[in-house]
């Protein structure tokens, strides 16, 4: 079955804003009527899907990036009746480990420290591949982060420390799973992608070759055929 002009909510990642989604949005808009949430400065995941659910239509697909992937799994946690299909790119189902929890707390204090800057300095290169990080997509994801800000970026943090496993969530769920991950993902493995499409019912995975943590960005084309598929077929 076709599902034309469903609504279609797209949820960006921890250094994002709405640039991520540009391309998607734009060659995506004949089959959907989509919508970019701005995550707001609320510092648990709970109050992030809250305000997707407040804000959001009363029935929608889902598609969360990064950070972004967490957000939609609370929403879908919180409102399965609503969410109508779910894909997650670059993105767990798992909660933090305790050196990524370590990890995240050291970028909350460089925030607040005045070390932003040198924070990006470290964290973009393990975004992209190495052909990308000096060129033009290089400066527009380091642009990006600069545009979201010290304040944001350590809020979201602070999010992403209050989130729940969602495996249980997935099992549960009947919709259409969609995910998608970079082959040279640094920050989010292909076996957690392969996790997420095993655990639901109607799961399926999607590797992007020659591409990092930045589907989006480093392979807009190859991403958004993959999310028209979803929407469309899935």
């Amino acid at each position: 079955m076709n599902y034309l002009n469903q609504n279609l909510l797209l949820v960006p990642g921890l250094i994002c804003d709405d640039e991520i989604w540009a391309y998607p949005q734009k060659y995506l808009a004949d089959i959907a009527k989509i919508s970019i949430l701005p995550m707001n400065e609320a510092v648990t995941m709970q109050s992030l899907a809250a305000a997707v659910l407040k804000n959001g239509p009363e029935e929608f697909a889902i598609a969360g990036f990064s950070m972004g992937g967490y957000v939609a799994l609370e929403v879908l946690r919180q409102a399965p009746d609503r969410v109508t299909r779910i894909a997650l790119l670059d993105t767990s189902s798992r909660v933090d480990s305790q050196e990524k929890i370590e990890s995240r707390n050291i970028a909350i204090s460089d925030c607040e420290e005045g070390r932003f800057g040198c924070l990006l300095d470290r964290f973009v290169p393990k975004l992209l591949t190495p052909k990308n990080l000096e060129g033009p997509i290089g400066a527009k994801v380091r642009n990006m982060g600069e545009r979201v800000g010290p304040k944001l970026f350590a809020n979201r943090h602070r999010a992403m420390l209050t989130r729940i496993d969602s495996r249980k969530v997935l099992k549960n769920t009947n919709i259409p799973v969609r995910a998608i991950v970079g082959r040279n993902d640094a920050l989010t493995s292909v076996e957690e992608h392969e996790e997420i499409a095993d655990l639901a019912p109607h799961g399926r995975l999607s590797l992007i070759e020659d591409c990092a943590h930045m589907p989006p960005f480093e392979t807009p084309q190859a991403t958004t055929a993959l999310l028209r598929d979803w929407l469309l077929y899935d």
